[in-house]
This record gives structure tokens, sequence and C-alpha cells, in this order.
């Protein structure tokens, strides 16, 4: 036991340094974390030919950057925007970067601004252009440029633009989770519209009234038109955050559809364009599925029961181990090896001792020695009786 209590203090004061230092090290009391500020947003001042003309406007607010659609950049998280204006041989092209709290964000905002039918354009991580007009993101940044002129070399121009925004990392570099349960197969193109909010939701061309979707349960909504053999069918599908709220939002759906035309709010024009017997409402945990359109009421079940929840677990890159785990580790391992020092003390004390008695039994002897007749022992009693008389005469005589 002696020997497994310095095993026990040796592992302690072996591990002890790595429990206070590292990644998951407690931050001393009264002492302020250092947060990484994120990294600046800026625009070149020369890339391609293309030289600014006087200085960038920075905006801080997002009517600021667009009044127009202000709100629905609130609700994707605008952080920052920079405008610059260029020109190069006579034209001018003027460029507006605005960054948004996380990639979701980004993301919901290039879909508000990308329209329906926009070709495609491989320029960042998405992007889609009108004319003059390209928008793309990367990261949590969406660029607007506006060309007076496109020329062939223009979305390579914009593409070292792209290469210059940085991606972050962490929980704001992960795009919409909702993004996923949207089937692929016949979807249109370009036509997929993320929104965190009603202003968001009903610029982007949402079916069902802002209100009904529960915006203000944390819900966040994507829109898609798929083209079906019998017509083209629009799939909105709401993610919230736990299923019983799903659960209570997809009745409240259900009730309004099947109310028809004394809903209230009225049916928007999407839901009064459709065919009413192709509506359909269905849940899958936390999600819930509306489809619309003019398809057949077969093709729009067989396009809704391809919407499906899936738990999949997914860890954040850059987490370091917090002191409980560390101090959770460090008393693992102790019990580890005290235990292992227990099984190996037993052990040891079986072959020993099994050794012996296996000796003694091989040479015919019995296997305990504690009643052997050659057990050593002194006989002091016996001598003291013989010597008794000697020793202690009689006083009488």
């Amino acid at each position: 036991m002696r020997l497994i209590a310095i095993l026990v203090c040796w592992a302690a004061l072996v591990a002890a340094p790595s429990a206070s230092s590292g990644q998951g090290a407690p931050i001393p009391k009264g002492a302020t974390p250092l947060l990484m500020p994120p990294p600046p947003l800026d625009l070149p001042n020369l890339f391609d030919g293309w030289t600014e003309v006087g200085q960038p406007q920075t905006y801080t607010d997002a009517a600021q950057a667009d009044a127009v659609n202000a709100a629905a950049l609130k609700e994707y998280g605008f952080e920052r925007g920079v405008e610059a204006t260029y020109k190069r041989d006579g034209e001018t092209q003027t460029l507006l970067a605005m960054r948004f709290g996380d990639v979701s964000g980004a993301v919901g905002a290039y879909t508000y601004y990308r329209q329906n039918g926009w070709p495609k354009e491989d320029i960042g991580s998405g992007a889609a252009s009108d004319n003059n007009k390209v928008v793309f993101w990367k990261g949590a940044t969406v660029v607007q440029a506006n060309f007076s002129h496109v020329a062939p070399m223009s979305a390579e121009e914009l593409r070292e633009i792209a290469n210059r925004i940085p991606v972050p990392h962490g929980n704001r570099g992960l795009a919409p989770p909702v993004m996923a349960s949207l089937p692929t197969g016949s979807m249109e193109s370009q036509t997929a519209h993320y929104a965190e909010g009603p202003a968001g939701y009903a610029g982007s061309g949402g079916v069902l009234p802002p209100a009904l979707v529960g915006f203000n349960l944390d819900a966040e909504a994507i829109t898609a038109n798929y083209q079906l053999a019998s017509g083209t069918a629009t799939l909105t599908i709401i993610n919230y955050p736990e299923p019983q709220i799903a659960e209570a939002q997809e009745k409240r759906i259900r009730a309004y559809i099947a109310a028809r035309g004394k809903a209230q709010p009225p049916f928007t024009k999407a839901l009064q364009d459709s065919d009413q017997a192709s509506l359909e409402v269905r849940r899958s945990g936390p999600l819930v599925a509306i489809v619309s359109g003019d398809a057949i009421p077969d093709e729009s079940h067989r396009l809704i029961e391809k919407v499906y929840y899936s738990a999949n677990l997914t860890g954040i890159p850059g987490g370091g181990k917090t002191q409980v785990q560390m101090t959770s580790e460090l008393l693992m391992g102790i019990a580890g090896l005290v235990l292992f020092g227990a099984s190996a003390a037993i052990l040891l004390g079986f072959f020993l001792g099994g050794g012996r008695v296996l000796y003694r039994v091989v040479r015919g002897k019995p296997a305990s020695s504690m009643y052997e007749e050659e057990f050593i022992h002194l006989g002091l009693a016996e001598k003291w009786d013989a010597t008794a008389g000697v020793d202690h005469p009689n006083p009488k005589g």
C-alpha cells in the first residue's frame, strides 16, 4: 500500500502542471478575457487597373448602407459596411461590402438580394448577376458590385476581391443547418431564400404571412422552388428551436391553411395562386414543411415527404479542454492507477503465496507450515523445569 500511495502522489504531481496550463486554464479572478476583434472590413485602393476615386464611405448602421432594406439587414446581423467607387479607362465601378455577425447572416442577405432567375457566377462562395450588377458572398461578407459596363474580365476581377475576404471560424463560420434539409432533386437553381426575420422573409417572397411563421420564437425559414412534372411547387421549411414549439406551430399553420377564405390574416398571393388541394403541412422533429404551388397533390406530397430531420452533432473547431474536463481526467487517471496497483499487489500475493504452497506440496510436505514438527522453537519452558531445583534450592533445607 505504501508503494501505491507513492505512485498516486507521483501521478498527481505529473498531471498538475498540465491542468494549470493550456487553453482550458482558468482566467485569474478580476482579469478581463482577451477577445480577438474581427478583421477590418476594407476595400483595396487599386486592383486590376481600377483606381479608387475619393474616400471610401464607412457605414456602422444598416440604414446608411441600404435605407430601403435596412430592416432585413438588421435581422441578418449587419455589423459594418464599406462602399468605394473606382474608375478605369472611362468606366466606373462601385463596390459595397457588408459584413454580418456570422455566415448565416451573410447567406441570408445574399439570398435576399439575389432574385430568382439571376444567372449563377463563379465568385466567392456564391454569386449571381443581373446585367451590370453582381452580388456575391464569402465568409460573413456580402459584396454588391455595380458596373457602368460589364467586361469579359469583370468576374475575374471580382474574384480577386473575394480572395481577400477572410473566413470566420467556430460557430460564426457555420452555414444555416436548415439549408441541408432542402431536397436537391428537381430544385430550381438560384431560388433558395433564407430568412431570420419577418422583413427578410417577406422581402424575399415568403409564402406564409410572416406573423404565422413565428420568428419571435427564434425560428428560421428557407424557401425554394421545384420544377415537377405537373408544375412548379414551392417548398418552405421552418426550423424551430425545439420539437415542442414546432408541434404547436404545425397545428397553427395547418388550421390556418384549412380555413382558406376565412383565414386571418388573409392568404398571401402565393397561397391564393396555389392549387388548394396541393397545400400540405408536415412536421419532422423541429422542422415544419409547407408545400404550395400548382403541382398536382401526389407530386406535392412526394416532395414534402422528402423533408426529414437528422440530428447530427457537429464539432466546433478550435475548442480547448475546460478546467472541469482536465480535473475529471486527472481523477480518472489516479483512480486507474490505484486500481492497477491494487490488482498488481493481489496478483503478486497469489503468485508468491501459491508458489510457496506448490513448492511444499511437490516436496511432500503439508501446504501450511503452521503445525509442522520441524518448526524452530527455543523450548525455554522445558529447560526451566529441568533445572528448577538447582536454580532455586529450598531455603528450609
